[in-house]
């Protein structure tokens, strides 16, 4: 008898032949996202279970007793209780690699665009305000040969780098839990402490997956360190920033201006301060988002789960969970 490997959102037919070629598959085809009560009736014998952003806890693991692998088709996965995983051997998987480039391409877009002020002077020409402003109030800022602080030297972390450094000329510096010597070496890249960072930086970029070391690691009392002509990118997850200390060093022009591709909560609150700034550069957590990539990222996870539910040993699995 197939394994079953349930699913918790539509995927292309490639990826579901995949699967169905050894295993038994089940799939949430709604168009809302899947409900606590239809998730917990679908693993009750699930083997496998690929999703991402689903809190895989206690509670959830309870209605799942037959369960092997988790395979989030993305690269972070705070969304694992690692604990609980380990009581019942339960591996979880990741997909790192494969949107390496692609995230770091939408850093560099969030670094331009909030420079150059690109989403707000989209806004003002669309409104027919071209000629209300002094050629002065629409200035915005060089990116090129300017300082860019990356916190998380990780792969994407590395590939912005390359970016800034041999396609921009900008100075890179980075802070990291452990210093990087083959990526100083590769890319001329600097190390230095989280306050010198700050405040050396034009741009600062985030980077770090969330962790409870990096929960609000940037708060009120960083963006006060760092320079008034600032620009802050966000590309890792929300809360390692906390939301409302950004909003106000936005609000008060303590630094210049934000790029956001993810936020406390989301999808983001109609009431969210941030959709009132015009120095700010939204984006809706796009940052795997090419079509190449997210099929690639499902066809990880799935060759992930299929390893695993047949007895074999995971390609990607969490360095948490990896000895299971």
């Amino acid at each position: 008898m197939k394994p079953y490997v349930y699913l918790t959102k539509t995927v292309p037919k490639e990826v579901q032949e995949l699967i169905e070629e050894s295993c038994t598959l089940g799939m949430w085809e709604g168009k809302e996202p899947i409900s606590k009560e239809a998730l917990y009736e679908n693993v009750k014998e699930a083997e496998g279970l690929i999703t991402s952003g689903i809190s895989i806890n206690k509670e959830l693991l309870e209605h799942a007793p037959r369960l092997k692998v988790v395979s989030n088709y993305s690269v972070g996965y705070d969304n694992f209780d690692i604990d609980e995983m380990a009581k019942r051997n339960i591996i979880g998987t990741h997909t790192p690699f494969t949107l390496d480039d692609t995230v770091a391409d939408l850093a560099f877009a969030l670094i331009l665009s909030s420079a150059r002020r690109i989403s707000e002077l989209d806004r003002y020409i669309r409104k027919g305000k071209w000629h209300e402003k002094d050629a002065k109030e629409i200035f915005g800022s060089d990116v090129h040969h300017q300082t860019l602080g990356i916190i998380g030297m990780g792969r994407i972390g590395e590939a912005v780098a390359k970016r800034a450094k041999f396609g921009f000329d900008m100075e890179v510096i980075y802070h990291n839990r452990n210093r990087k010597p083959e990526a100083e070496k590769t890319y001329g890249v600097s190390y230095q402490s989280l306050d010198d960072l700050l405040a050396s930086s034009d741009f600062v970029l985030m980077i770090t997956p969330l962790t409870d070391e990096t929960y609000h690691m940037i708060g009120k009392e960083e963006f006060k360190k760092m320079k008034s002509t600032a620009h802050f990118i966000n590309v890792s997850r929300g809360n390692t920033v906390d939301e409302d200390a950004l909003i106000e060093a936005l609000t008060n022009g303590t630094i210049a201006g934000a790029g956001l591709d993810v936020f406390q909560k989301e999808p983001i609150n109609e009431d969210n301060p941030l959709l009132q700034l015009e120095n700010v550069t939204l984006a809706p957590h796009i940052g795997s988002a090419t079509e190449i990539v997210r099929l690639n990222m499902f066809k990880q996870a799935a060759k992930n789960t299929i390893e695993v539910v047949h007895g074999r040993k995971a390609p990607n699995p969490v360095k948490e969970l990896k000895d299971i």
